[in-house]
């Protein structure tokens, strides 16, 4: 099984539909620069092929810069490339299948809602859960809101990193319900300076 420590790390997801015409490489590489330690390729809208070929050049970055790097959806191509992990939904690849196919070559994280899916995922598999989206985003039509998240890390025993909606205005809140690390997207990717974003945000988790 690959290691790595969840805690107090600045967790940064590609979409390059909101990166203001930089591409994911140019993101990503200013990302880290700021501190960002853990970076995942999410694009949804693009073919299998296209995002394997942007997860090899993107990996290579993060191994450069020994930086864990997660691939959303596609757990073959993962384990192809040689990611460090995968990252799934509740309605992807079932945890026990992911597992079996990737065995423990990868980290395996997942999305999860609610207190009862946070429990549930605590039970499988799985290396880490994240729990959101904490606050209004473009790409759900819901919150979980911040209350859950003190709930949510009493209960389980696997890391925990919250996203959704969060920024350098809001993370203060969210640090405060006893989360570790946090994951973003437009905080950082729809940034005018994407290592400064990154920066504000990393300062505030390493002070807990």
């Amino acid at each position: 099984m690959k290691n790595f420590d969840f805690n107090n790390k600045l967790y940064v997801i590609t979409e390059s539909g909101i990166s203001k015409g930089r591409s994911n490489e140019d993101i990503v590489k200013e990302a880290i620069a700021g501190g960002a330690e853990i970076i995942q390729l999410r694009e949804k809208n693009w073919s299998k092929d296209r995002v394997k070929e942007e997860a090899i050049k993107l990996l290579k970055i993060c191994k450069e810069k020994n930086v864990f790097f997660i691939l959303n959806d596609y757990v073959d191509v993962a384990l192809e490339i040689g990611a460090d992990g995968v990252h799934l939904g509740q309605t992807d690849m079932s945890i026990s299948e992911a597992r079996k196919v990737c065995r423990n070559k990868l980290i395996i994280g997942l999305s999860t809602h609610s207190v009862e899916q946070a429990i549930k995922a605590d039970k499988e598999d799985v290396d880490y859960i994240t729990i959101g989206p904490i606050y209004k985003t473009r790409a759900k039509d819901f919150t979980v809101g911040t209350e859950i998240i003190k709930e949510v890390v009493s209960k389980v025993e696997k890391p925990v990193i919250a996203i959704g909606g969060i920024n350098k205005n809001n993370i203060d809140e969210v640090l405060k319900q006893g989360i570790k690390s946090v994951a973003v997207i437009s905080a950082v990717v729809s940034a005018e300076n994407v290592k400064e974003a990154a920066k504000k945000l990393v300062q505030k988790i390493k002070q807990l």
